[in-house]
């Protein structure tokens, strides 16, 4: 199944433009907050696989939200494509690279987003919904507690993450708008393959990446065993899975984000994100 959030209704996706709404269609066994249905996933997901409800509800993408607005943990992964770390130089390490966004970066699929600074990079990623409490879980385990998987940017502010002695990742990836999510949650069911998905970003006709998400170093089963290990996942918790080669920090010259910039981030079986950028320098 596909779930969408439409001003804050959550819908059961049909199509590009339609849906139907979960609180009305369930009479009111669940509520309009996407959390609802997250916060009592097997329930929810039985009984959204034996609706038989007509769309009820038709939307545009400007009208679509985060499908996960309000995670009580964002966890964001650095470092976890071999390419990345190659053009990062960072060799990988023996424990995923693990920082935050803070939940109040999330926004939606077709988002107006501030520049802050002239330095702000893309980072297409693979972002992935928790549905069942996850502790301790084993990599043979760890599929059953998602609940969906979506594409995410992870914005960054390059000025200050790299401006200390330390890299201050959380608050330099954490700006509004920072985190792009959407157009809607997917469930692994409706995936040939959830493990290899083509992923992308591009300015206009101009690609920036482009990898699959089978070449992660540390795949979503054991990303889930590593963090469930240090700290319960709970449901709607979000991991942002990391980001292939491409950025603009690492090119040379390096390159970043201007007003007026238009990006299209796109993961196979999934969809697309459109984000608008505004800020210091568009009248240049």
């Amino acid at each position: 199944m596909r779930l969408g959030n439409a001003g804050g209704r959550l819908l059961l996706v049909r199509g590009e433009d339609r849906g139907i709404d979960v609180a009305v269609a369930s009479g009111g066994r669940f509520g309009p907050d996407p959390h609802d249905a997250l916060d009592r996933w097997a329930e929810f997901a039985a009984w959204a696989a034996a609706c038989t409800a007509e769309p009820d509800v038709t939307f545009t993408p400007a009208e679509l939200g985060p499908p996960v607005p309000r995670p009580a943990q964002v966890f964001a992964i650095g470092i976890n494509y071999r390419e990345h770390a190659d053009e990062a130089g960072y060799p990988p390490a023996s424990m995923p690279v693990t920082f935050t966004k803070f939940p109040t970066c999330l926004t939606g699929p077709d988002a107006v987003v501030e520049l802050p600074t002239p330095t702000v990079d893309w980072e297409v990623e693979l972002v992935v919904a928790i549905g069942l409490r996850a502790e301790r879980v084993g990599r043979a385990d760890a599929w059953a507690h998602v609940a969906g998987l979506t594409v995410g940017q992870d914005l960054s502010e390059r000025t200050s993450q790299l401006e200390g002695t330390r890299p201050q990742f959380s608050l330099a990836k954490s700006y509004p708008g920072f985190g792009p999510t959407g157009p809607w949650l997917v469930t692994p069911d409706e995936l040939d393959d959830p493990a290899d998905l083509a992923i992308s970003c591009s300015l206009g006709d101009e690609v920036l990446q482009e990898s699959r998400t089978s070449r992660m170093i540390y795949d979503i089963p054991e990303l889930i065993a590593r963090l469930s290990a240090v700290c319960p996942l709970l449901p709607g918790d979000l991991i942002f899975t990391g980001t292939p080669s491409g950025i603009g920090n690492a090119r040379t010259p390096k390159r970043f984000l201007v007003g007026g910039d238009v990006l299209t981030t796109t993961i196979e079986g999934l969809g697309s994100l459109r984000t608008r950028f505004t800020g210091p320098r568009e009248a240049a």
